[in-house]
């Protein structure tokens, strides 16, 4: 199962490998360097989630049984939608409402902040690593420069089970302020015992930076999801002892990160962008990397004033000087965000090889990214929705 996981993650990646060509023209190679250092990062954080699983006193019987076909189900509509907390929320409100399934509300959700909890970490250390360049459509259709930040990662855990009455070989022995940390869990801890067995998770991470840095964004992120979990497992730890925090923790499970993901957006649509044009010269929004302009110093965020002592209009003209240097280009810039001009040679790229300079977005785009993941069933009932409204 882990190797499936691994190989579904590594065609995500190859994915964005795609879009990072179109955007250049050329293969950045990353691909493989992305997903070894996704399955790495993903290795630590199912160290941490295993700690934390068994710190906390998380036993899972069948609740797994359910959350894969309701996270897979879930994601056909929607593909944020295979996060756990949707599951999850939509499990426990079955349960606490209907009667089925036979889950224990706690746990689920306990698991669902824990994971989180791990996932917010490893967005704080990684999550603006393979930042794809991207023009991008607003909500006003104005098209602006940004990046779309995605990490998938394989998280391979350790959990508790419970594996009957006593300590049975093999099994552990909960100590006594176990029921004070998850109450709700499977009877009295010092007369069950458990087995410690292996559970595959997947952890997902999507976002945009449009008025901040890739790396500014994914920290912002990384704190927002960090005060989620936080409130989700206090809700879960609660919800063992009253029937209403239950309720409260099933709807703000989903509903909560739903929020997040709106306040994460929002923060950044509605925020000064950082990757438009410069008053004069032409603003970088990417550089490829060990392209020409990443060897020679210049940086995303860079303004390019001239080559080889003449300016330029637009990007067009800006190209039909490279094309025009047979030498080295010449390359006068502002280093951002300090501001200080300086001066750059740059070597011509090899034979078929593009510069490796991305620009900031002008007003005539027709090539964008829509902020969309409907999944093939949600874009099945639009279009079967569009034909009963005609």
């Amino acid at each position: 199962m882990f190797l499936v996981v691994c190989a579904i993650i590594a065609v995500q990646y190859n994915r964005m490998e795609k879009m990072r060509e179109s955007f250049f023209g050329v293969k950045a190679g990353r691909s493989k360097k992305d997903f070894i250092t996704a399955v790495g990062y993903g290795l630590l954080g199912g160290l941490l989630a295993s700690f934390l699983v068994i710190f906390i006193g998380l036993t899972i019987s069948g609740e797994l049984y359910y959350l894969w076909p309701v996270a897979i189900l879930l994601m056909m509509l929607n593909i944020r939608f295979i996060c756990f907390a949707y599951a999850g929320g939509i499990l426990a409100l079955s349960n606490l409402i209907l009667g089925v399934p036979q889950i224990n509300v706690s746990q689920i959700l306990a698991l669902v902040a824990v994971l989180h909890m791990v996932e917010s970490f490893l967005i704080f250390v990684s999550g603006h690593l393979g930042a794809v360049p991207a023009y991008i459509k607003g909500p006003e259709g104005k098209i602006i420069g940004g990046f779309t930040l995605q990490r998938f990662r394989p998280i391979p855990i350790v959990v508790l089970a419970v594996i009957g009455g006593g300590v049975a070989e093999g099994g552990i022995e909960m100590p006594g302020w176990w029921p004070l940390i998850m109450p709700g869990a499977v009877g009295d801890p010092q007369n069950l015992s458990f087995a410690m067995l292996p559970l595959l998770a997947g952890l997902g991470y999507g976002d945009i930076a449009i008025a901040r840095s890739p790396a500014e964004k994914s920290r912002l992120s990384s704190i927002f999801l960090g005060l989620y979990s936080l409130i989700l497992l206090a809700l879960a730890v609660l919800a063992g002892h009253n029937r209403a925090v239950a309720l409260l923790a099933a709807v703000f499970s989903p509903l909560g990160h739903e929020a997040v993901i709106y306040i994460g957006k929002w923060l950044e649509l509605k925020g000064k962008p950082i990757y438009v044009p410069a008053e004069e010269g032409m603003r970088i929004m990417d550089v490829l990397p060990e392209g020409p302009f990443w060897r020679a110093g210049l940086r995303p965020g860079d303004i390019i004033v001239a080559v080889n002592g003449v300016k330029f209009a637009d990007r067009t003209e800006f190209y039909n000087l490279l094309r025009s240097s047979f030498l080295p280009a010449s390359v006068d810039y502002i280093s951002c965000p300090a501001g200080t001009a300086k001066n750059a040679v740059v070597k011509p790229p090899e034979p078929g090889k593009p510069w490796g300079v991305a620009p900031v977005p002008e007003s005539n785009e027709s090539r964008y990214v829509e902020l969309l993941t409907v999944g093939p069933l949600g874009r099945w009932l639009q279009k079967l929705w569009g034909k009963k409204q005609r």
